[in-house]
């Protein structure tokens, strides 16, 4: 029964993941980008910090450590990153930008080798970083006369976004925490939330309340409550119980999704360039990772087998 509630819990979070890319790109024909993801945040905040102050035993930060970590991953994690997603994904498609934000897990392993002297990025694993390079550069479109613009201007914010989340992934590896990573997300939530409405004003955005519009409703109360709050839940849950590599696996199905969703509920276009872009990220990703493949695959199809 174990098997099949992480197989399901893994799906819905591919699923909530990968509508949050659709759910911003129908948001921002109502909201200028940095309030829509503040909004989004100061929803998930609000359900996420909730929770915590019900259900657990010390849900405040208590030390340096736990500040510094609400620092990094509110800043970092949830402001910047999101602020450059959102406002990226005006220029692109809902698959286009979760293809690029499938960098994640390859940014980080170069960010940490570079910062925290981590040695399992070789050779093959440099290739591997090209290779995702070269991927985004396919995705990404470019064009020689037109560099500033449309989509390449979008996979440029976001990937920037991703930088973002890598650095504070790896940050977080050398900060000492005396509370759970739910609490640690849910007040990194409203740390990066309120930092998101300066941001906001600062770039001199038109400030409103939240939409009425039925579309805008649906989008935010998906993107603040179900892809955020629920979300990474889910996630942490199955971060125990998986472990990093499995889980760290919903990067590759989550575009997917988008993808499809985009195509489907949004008329997106899906070009086969884009398809190459994603299939050779998935091959950077192959070779920056190999050695935990080739050490967790087995696991996995045992695992899966037992479904059957």
């Amino acid at each position: 029964m174990s098997r099949y509630r992480d197989f399901l819990l893994f799906a819905l979070l591919s699923a909530l993941w990968g509508g949050s890319f659709v759910a911003i790109e129908v948001g921002l024909a109502y909201y200028p980008p940095v309030l829509y993801a503040a909004y989004r945040f100061d929803i998930a905040a609000l359900v996420l910090v909730t929770y915590v102050l019900l259900t657990e035993r010390n849900p405040f930060p208590r030390t340096r450590g736990d500040l510094a970590a609400i620092g990094l991953s509110g800043g970092f994690n949830v402001a910047a990153n999101n602020s450059l997603l959102f406002t990226g994904q005006q220029y692109t498609t809902s698959g286009i930008a979760s293809i690029t934000y499938s960098l994640v897990p390859i940014v980080t392993a170069a960010v940490a080798a570079m910062w925290v002297g981590e040695s399992s990025l070789d050779l093959r694993g440099g290739v591997g970083v090209v290779l995702a390079f070269v991927g985004v550069g396919l995705v990404a479109q470019p064009d020689p006369a037109n560099l500033a613009g449309g989509v390449t201007i979008g996979v440029a914010l976001i990937f920037v976004g991703v930088v973002s989340v890598s650095f504070s992934s790896v940050g977080l590896r050398v900060v000492e925490t005396t509370f759970s990573s739910v609490a640690l997300t849910g007040w990194a939530m409203l740390f990066g939330g309120l930092l998101m409405h300066g941001f906001s004003l600062g770039l001199g955005e038109g400030q409103r309340l939240p939409a009425t519009e039925l579309p805008a409703l649906v989008a935010l109360g998906f993107l603040g409550v179900l892809s955020s709050a629920v979300a990474y839940t889910i996630y942490f849950t199955l971060l125990d119980r998986l472990g990093a590599f499995e889980i760290n696996l919903v990067s590759y199905v989550v575009p997917v999704v988008a993808t499809v969703a985009g195509a489907v509920l949004l008329a997106e276009p899906v070009t086969a360039t884009t398809v190459a872009g994603f299939v050779v990220i998935l091959a950077g990703f192959g070779l920056v990772k190999r050695h935990a493949i080739a050490e967790e695959v087995p696991k996995l199809v045992s695992q899966v087998g037992g479904f059957f």
